[in-house]
């Protein structure tokens, strides 16, 4: 089974190249050395005062990577959220809303469609209940949700240690087993910024982890999804006579794949998709006879035309000395809030 995607030629040989210093990586690192530049001097121009960070009324927890790619980001913030909220803390979140058709700044609700706002986004306000605002500008959106919400205590960005407009209180950085790749800044290699750099917390995951943090452990739940919310035990599905399809449009589809046979499934056919992918023309009528199951990003962008489709959620499991660590941050940005 085949489906057209905007997935370049040319991005697998890249994704190689930033694992090792190879020809490819070489031949592109005079571009490196230009973007190093470019990053150097809007740094600088920060640093010196020519442009400053903007402050919001509340503090600003930025959770983020040095590399280009998905890192896990998103669970991370659900995951914090979840906790802050369980602790009774008011909690926002702010996005850019990547890949989303829909411009400019917007509170995101189940009346707005995850390819107008972002399908990050839609996942975070679906599974928290949080306020979340999308904009270019995250000050902006930070600035939107505090006047709608001015009872909102703090603020988590996710994504967005790049994004020097916004002043933050607390950097967490996420890894996976790709670590910093090559070492090369963009394109020669995977880096958004040089490193390494100050951060208050590294959160890290995978087999091979490359370097010091708190480990993390990403898991499938022991369940799928219904667009109503329901659950159904992937034990069930196992079971099941209906030839499975899986479809994943994230950055690593094939750790989904791998997660879910492991999880015990079947599955007939895989479908990767870029990530971020746009399905509002999709059609369903080239899978009838498969059961589709999914990705919960997948899935808000999904449920609307494929109201059949399963999501199974990751869970993310965070170890008790990180969460020590991230309240005792928490506990000083609030006793020194006016909003506390």
């Amino acid at each position: 089974m085949s489906e057209p995607t905007a997935t370049p030629a040319w991005q697998p040989v890249l994704l190689r190249a930033w694992t090792q210093r190879g020809l490819l990586a070489w031949a592109l690192w005079p571009l490196s050395v230009l973007y190093g530049l470019l990053i150097a001097t809007r740094a600088g121009l920060y640093r010196w005062g020519l442009l400053t960070a903007q402050r919001v009324a509340a503090p600003v927890v930025v959770v983020g990577n040095v590399v280009a790619g998905g890192a896990g980001k998103t669970p991370v913030v659900m995951a914090l959220a979840e906790h802050l909220l369980r602790r009774g803390i008011r909690v926002g979140v702010i996005s850019r809303g990547y890949g989303r058709s829909l411009p400019g700044c917007h509170e995101v609700t189940a009346q707005r469609s995850a390819q107008q706002l972002g399908d990050e986004p839609a996942l975070i306000q679906r599974r928290t209940g949080a306020p979340v605002y999308v904009a270019e500008q995250r000050v902006q959106a930070a600035q939107a949700l505090l006047a709608r919400y001015p009872g909102t205590q703090l603020i988590l960005s996710d994504d967005g240690l790049q994004h020097l407009p916004l002043h933050r209180d607390l950097e967490i950085g996420v890894f996976d087993d790709r670590g910093v790749g090559n070492g090369f800044l963009l394109p020669a290699g995977p880096l958004r910024e040089p490193w390494p750099r100050r951060l208050d917390l590294v959160l890290r995951s995978g087999t091979e982890p490359a370097f010091e943090g708190f480990r993390t452990r990403r898991q499938l739940a022991d369940f799928a999804v219904t667009q109503d919310g329901r659950q159904l035990p992937l034990a069930e599905l196992a079971g099941s006579t209906t030839p499975l399809l899986a479809l994943a449009a994230i950055a690593q589809p094939e750790v989904f794949f791998s997660m879910l046979r492991g999880q015990g499934l079947t599955l007939a056919d895989t479908l990767a998709l870029p990530d971020h992918h746009d399905f509002s023309r999709w059609s369903g009528s080239q899978h009838q006879g498969y059961q589709l199951i999914c990705t919960e990003k997948d899935a808000v962008k999904l449920w609307p035309i494929c109201p059949h489709a399963l999501a199974v959620p990751l869970q993310l499991v965070l170890p008790d000395d990180f969460w020590t660590a991230f309240d005792d941050h928490i506990n000083t940005l609030l006793a020194h809030s006016p909003r506390a």
